[in-house]
């Protein structure tokens, strides 16, 4: 399986980007996805998480500015980001859970993207 992340790029303050994440390979079972993010000296952490049927849930920082979605049939994840903050610069990865386990765990994925660069400056 391999994850490719794209859409990223350099945006002002208060604009907005649209990342998006393509699953290819041995895609047999449709499995719960994530977006995470890093910022240099920090850990990665949890930016949304969505289910197999659409169910999504966000890190308190991003809820209300951030959307997750999916395409089933196109086998590619979304990350629909508005109001972005300086803060909000990383390099933004997804990942696929495995089954079974614990969506905030950063060592429950079992595939990663090599992560597309989000830069928020004026």
């Amino acid at each position: 399986v391999r994850l490719v992340e794209s859409g990223g790029g350099l945006v002002q303050p208060g604009g907005s980007l649209r990342l998006s994440c393509a699953l290819s390979g041995n895609v047999y079972r449709i499995r719960r996805m994530a977006w995470y993010r890093q910022s240099p000296g920090k850990q990665r952490e949890l930016v949304a998480s969505i289910t197999p049927g659409g169910s999504a849930t966000y890190a308190d920082a991003m809820e209300g500015r951030f959307t997750i979605s999916r395409d089933n049939a196109k086998n590619t994840v979304y990350l629909q980001m508005t109001s972005l903050k300086v803060e909000d610069t990383a390099v933004y990865y997804c990942a696929r859970l495995r089954p079974g386990e614990s969506y905030l765990l950063t060592n429950s994925y079992d595939f990663w993207g090599q992560g597309t660069q989000v830069t928020v400056s004026s």
